[in-house]
């Protein structure tokens, strides 16, 4: 089961209304100009125009796909334990970092937004405040984590 925050439903589910409502008219538009200079065997514009469009149907099929299959986590009162949308703060190294525990599709480290699915992220799921994780990086390095708070 893949985890979008309502958050990041939102932002998937107008990236996809864009997709569909500007950028498609934008791209056929593309193609039809380009149709009308000629011979479409050498055609560079007509080119570009038909990869961009290739680029856009995919994204778009993955993008309906994620909003449809998703689950959506809504904000919801905190039983101290981490889940998929917890907000949590902990200390690694002396160092307090806070990081947010969402699905795979919204996953942005350098944000603090850790998948569940990450190697962190379910090293923290079910914990709670107070418990010391170690975490082994994809990379073999250890890092171990006290958590501080869950929100």
């Amino acid at each position: 089961m893949k985890y979008l925050t309502s958050e990041g439903f939102e932002k998937l589910s107008d990236e996809l209304e864009k997709r569909k409502r500007d950028l498609r008219q934008k791209i056929a538009i593309s193609i039809k100009e380009a149709k009308e200079q000629g011979d479409l065997s050498e055609n560079a514009e007509y080119a570009e125009a038909k990869r961009q469009q290739r680029e856009n149907e995919s994204r778009i099929i993955f993008l309906e796909n994620v909003v449809r299959t998703s689950k959506v986590i809504g904000k919801k009162k905190s039983n101290g334990h981490v889940d998929v949308g917890s907000e949590i703060l902990v200390e690694c190294n002396g160092k307090k970092m806070t990081f947010y525990i969402v699905g795979s599709n919204e996953a942005d480290p350098s944000q603090g937004k850790i998948s569940n699915e990450s190697p962190i992220g379910q090293a923290f799921l079910g914990r709670q405040k107070g418990d010391v994780v170690e975490v082994i990086l994809p990379n073999k390095k250890k890092n171990i984590y006290k958590i501080l708070e869950v929100n």
